[in-house]
């Protein structure tokens, strides 16, 4: 052993090998890092599977699981052994080295480095490429599932006159095997070179052959086999054309074969489908002529073939015979590609109707009675009046209510919904056990009338906390929600608030649902501390006998972890149904291989103003692309059990029967679906939004019409919003010309490209019950001067009443907020409503305060929409536009002594409002304007109470105050 250092009498160090003790210390550090990194991996897989387990739905999770790892093996594998056998053949055909070339003698000090490594190397390259390939494959395993699985559409295209499952289903597994082919034989035949270059089968300065027969016969085999995949690409392009994206000028996003396609590059792709098998087959003639002559001028040939046959010709042809004629040419492709689009988004059965859109003069007696029919007037704009439920029925601050609130029916009414979700970050003491065992969830759903007000906030028909009115006794508390991200643990040891009560003290609960995950074994939290980066679910003490653990807990979470086949609506909402607060979550089965079906961004047409930067509203920040789309499912995720239900919608669409082969028994039939909840389903959002966007080009069916533009549509920007963003699609009870009563619809109204006026009104039937529901109408606007949103947004603003008194409000510092601006057909005009809201200078909240109609050169403008009506129509009753007296509307007398108190408060504010307002003193005013809104929120609490107290319903409970009487109507500001 050598010495260091020191003298003869000096210290010796000795140096050598680590001490046993060491060497022991340095394998269990190793050993324990692997054992490490295996349960950091175990972890995630055993916490999904427990997940998945949860729910019951542990078959998606094995049927995808299983369906990754074999595509992972057995694709992994085919391009291991394809490089692997490559590699080893190509060594095994190296020629002798005895006499070897100055090139190859410099590359010998390579060959005895690795010597030693040689099959160590070869495992290694062969598993990196197969890793890397089997992790590429297993991305694909929904076009696997999709093609075992598939079922016919029973519609064939127009031109290969092959059923649109091919398209949809099989020609996409063969393109990604096309794909690995390529892969394969190029990875392949680059080793094979590299190894045969090595050990002296190729040469590049040596003189003499370039290459030995072996290694010539061994690549030219490959690169056959990579020709020969080039003849199967030409022969699928062919089909691929149906499918293929281009620019036209009909359209944007055209889908499908064009003149040029047909007759020039179909044939193309032919003939170089038939070059291409010619040159393969003269490259595996290599392995007998022992010579490349033959394969590279059959190579070469290929090339000038693709460029001259499959570039040139059909340039040629599109700039001699379809410029000159484009129109009448591309005719027949055209009515196929109207035909197609329309069909593959549902479209196809949409009625058109003429209707004039000016309007009438001769009756306005009429007209004002059929007004109030025609529809019911949603005063209360959902995406406005969130601050007010925030303000008047969040209770306590660390509850929240949705930023757009949500429309549904109760007792035949529309109705504005909101949840009392859980706001972590209003917590005053924010910690571990605070956030995830104490404050774990939800309480209430708030509920008000859509089409009338009290006292210019919304009239609520359930409120309160609990809360009590219309919807009767139901479970109200919400584990699972919109804003509920974060996870918790329930049931255990820890104690939950419930609420809080008026007196201030607190209600706790302990969760009783079987949701989630129980932690009582060890081995589970251990794998939740890991999977979480939180260690303390490990050890602390607040977990126990019976603690569950929730999460993954929004609405859209749930439905897309357990249908990751579906895509998902951008608005889930809750209604309540049997006692339970349900989320009703809108799904689509969509394709991207429709054969002459136009493609669509899903991102970029379901935005508008509502939803432009809130992830939560919109599809997808989706950006795929499809040219199929049906809501083929309806799902439900309860607010307390997070159990999802999945029930087919659409049942003769294809893609949900191919899905529904794939994942047997995830999705219950549509006759499953309870009565009661049928009755809150509605037709979605974003599939309406898709199906205007689509329509706005493809309601005309005329090829040469279509050609042309000559009336395209476009969808108006919101009028209300400063963005340029799309106008959104209404929810709204309303009578279509030719129904004898209302039917709840969502509605759409579209401009002429380029045009602010009226081109088009479009409804859907949106009530699930309707023998109608999904029926599209659109009311073609044939005169051109009927004024759209934005014309009639503008008018109203600049009319005399409306602009002073916006800025009468602006100057008592108060802000205004316009409403939505609702359209409905009335006697062959367009008949504008639009509540305008006012929050003053200290509000937390606006109230609303006016309303605006419009219809052709008729206006009115009052405190309340019946009075905008008259006054628009100028019928008796008509209204002037100075501001009615607090509890105008109200017909009751108040019986409380604080609501009397309150409302005479309210009127002295008005009366020192309406002074000031007259003296010019706007800082009066503002004051005024305060005391004012105060003391109506006081009233208007203090009512409740009474009602409450009173039991006014006879149940003992509250089902909201109605001051407008039966009528429906706003009592106005």
């Amino acid at each position: 052993m050598p010495d260091r250092g020191g003298g003869p009498t000096g210290p010796r160090i000795r140096v050598g090998r680590p001490s046993r003790r060491a060497r022991t210390l340095l394998l269990t550090l190793g050993v324990l890092a692997v054992l490490g990194m295996a349960f950091v991996m175990f972890s995630g897989f055993w916490t999904d599977w427990l997940w998945y387990r949860s729910v019951k739905y542990s078959s998606v999770f094995t049927t995808t699981l299983q369906t990754k790892i074999g595509l992972f093996f057995v694709f992994g594998l085919l391009m291991a052994l394809a490089v692997g056998v490559n590699i080893w053949l190509a060594h095994r055909l190296r020629p002798p080295l005895s006499a070897m070339s100055t090139e190859q003698q410099s590359l010998d000090r390579y060959r005895m480095g690795i010597a030693p490594f040689k099959k160590w190397l070869l495992l290694g390259i062969t598993a990196l490429v197969g890793l890397i390939a089997g992790a590429s494959a297993a991305s694909q395993w929904r076009t696997w599932l999709q093609y075992v699985n598939g079922v016919p559409f029973h519609q064939k295209d127009s031109q290969f006159h092959l059923d649109v499952s091919f398209y949809a289903f099989d020609l996409p597994w063969y393109r990604f095997l096309l794909g690995f082919g390529f892969a394969a034989a190029v990875i392949g035949l680059v080793a094979a070179a590299l190894t045969h270059y090595l050990y002296g089968g190729l040469r590049i300065t040596s003189p003499g052959a370039r290459a030995t027969a072996a290694a010539t016969g061994h690549l030219s085999v490959l690169l056959g086999l990579f020709v020969a995949l080039k003849a199967v690409a030409y022969w699928l392009d062919r089909y691929g054309l149906a499918v293929k994206s281009s620019d036209f000028k009909a359209t944007d996003n055209w889908t499908g074969l064009r003149y040029v396609d047909a007759t020039a590059y179909l044939p193309a792709k032919t003939i170089l489908f038939c070059i291409a098998v010619i040159c393969a087959l003269l490259f595996f003639a290599t392995l007998w002529r022992r010579t490349w002559q033959l394969p590279v001028i059959g190579f070469g040939l290929m090339v000038l073939s693709a460029i001259l046959i499959g570039g040139l010709y059909p340039a040629i042809v599109q700039k001699f015979q379809v410029q000159p004629n484009e129109q009448s040419k591309e005719a027949p492709y055209i009515k196929k590609n109207i035909d197609a689009t329309r069909k593959a988004y549902g479209i196809d059965k949409a009625t058109v109707g003429a209707y004039n859109g000016e309007g009438s003069d001769k009756d306005t007696k009429k007209q004002r009675a059929e007004a109030d029919s025609a529809a019911s007037y949603r005063l209360n704009d959902p995406n406005i009046v969130s601050p007010t439920f925030q303000q008047l029925e969040q209770q306590r601050k660390y509850y929240q209510f949705p930023t757009t609130l949500d429309v549904d029916r109760y007792n035949g009414q529309d109705t504005v919904v909101g949840l009392r979700e859980l706001n972590l970050g209003k917590l005053d003491k924010r910690n571990w056990i605070n956030d995830h065992f104490v404050y774990t969830h939800g309480y209430g759903a708030v509920t008000a009338k859509g089409t009338s007000t009290s006292q210019g906030a919304p009239q609520f028909t359930e409120s309160g906390l609990p809360t009590s009115g219309d919807l009767g006794d139901y479970n109200q508390r919400i584990y699972y929600g919109e804003k509920t991200t974060q996870y918790s643990i329930v049931g255990g040891p820890q104690k939950e608030l419930d609420y809080e009560q008026e007196d201030g003290t607190q209600k706790t609960t302990s969760y009783k649902g079987h949701s989630g995950v129980n932690l009582s074994n060890p081995i589970n939290r251990a794998a939740y501390a890991v999977a979480f980066s939180e260690p303390q679910i490990l050890y602390s003490g607040a977990i126990g006998d019976g603690s569950r653990i929730l999460y993954n807990r929004t609405p859209k979470e749930r439905v897309e972890a357990v249908a990751p086949w579906l895509t998902i609506d951008g608005d889930a909402y809750p209604t309540v149904v049997n006692g339970k607060i349900k989320w009703i979550v809108d799904a689509y089965t969509t394709s991207n291989g429709y054969p002459y079906a136009s493609r669509t961004t899903l991102g970029d047409t379901t935005a508008d103003s509502l939803n432009q930067g809130d992830s939560q509203r919109s599809v997808v920040a989706q950006q795929n692309q499809v040219n199929y789309i049906r809501n083929s499912v309806k799902a439900t995720v309860d607010a307390y059990t997070g159990e999802v239900k999945l029930y087919a919608w659409d049942e003769s669409d294809p893609v949900l029967k191919t899905w529904e082969k794939a994942f047997p028994g995830t999705v219950q039939p549509k006759s499953d679906i309870p009565a009661d909840l049928k009755e809150h389903l509605r037709y979605p959002q974003d599939m309406f939004k898709v199906q205007r966007e689509l329509l706005s080009l493809y309601h005309v069916t005329d090829s040469d019409q279509f050609y042309n533009a000559s009336d395209a549509w476009q969808v108006p920007n919101d009028p209300t919003k400063k963005d340029n963003s799309a106008v959104p699609p209404y929810y709204l009870s309303m009578k279509m010309p030719g129904q004898n009563s209302q039917q709840f619809s969502l509605t759409t109204t579209f401009t002429p490209s380029g045009r602010p006026n009226l081109r088009a009104f479009m409804a859907v039937d949106a009530d699930a019950t309707s023998r109608d529901y999904g029926a599209i109408r659109l009311l073609r606007v044939t005169e051109d001067k009927v004024q759209g949103p934005e014309q009639v947004q503008n008018k109203l603003n600049s009319w005399d009443p409306v602009a002073n008194w916006v800025r009468d409000m602006k100057g008592a510092d108060s802000t205004v907020l316009y409403g939505n601006l609702l359209t409905v057909p009335l006697d062959s005009g367009f008949l504008y409503v639009e509540p305008i809201y006012a929050q003053g200078r200290n509000s937390e909240y606006p109230l609303m305060r006016k309303v605006a109609v419009s219809y052709g050169d008729k206006m009115g403008f009052a405190n309340s929409l019946s009075d905008a009506l008259n006054d628009a129509f100028e019928v008796d009753g008509g209204s002037s536009t100075e501001p009615e007296k607090p509890g105008g509307g109200d017909t009751t007398t108040p019986t409380d002594s604080t609501v009397k108190e309150a409302l005479a408060d309210a009127e002295k504010a008005f009366e020192a409002g309406q002074k000031a307002l007259k003296d010019g003193d706007w800082a009066a005013y503002g004051t005024a304007q305060d005391d004012l809104q105060s003391a109506l929120e006081r009233a208007d609490k203090a009512q409740t109470e009474a009602e409450k107290k009173a039991g006014k319903n006879g149940d003992g409970k509250s089902g909201g105050s109605d001051k407008s009487g039966s009528d429906g109507k706003s009592s106005g500001g």
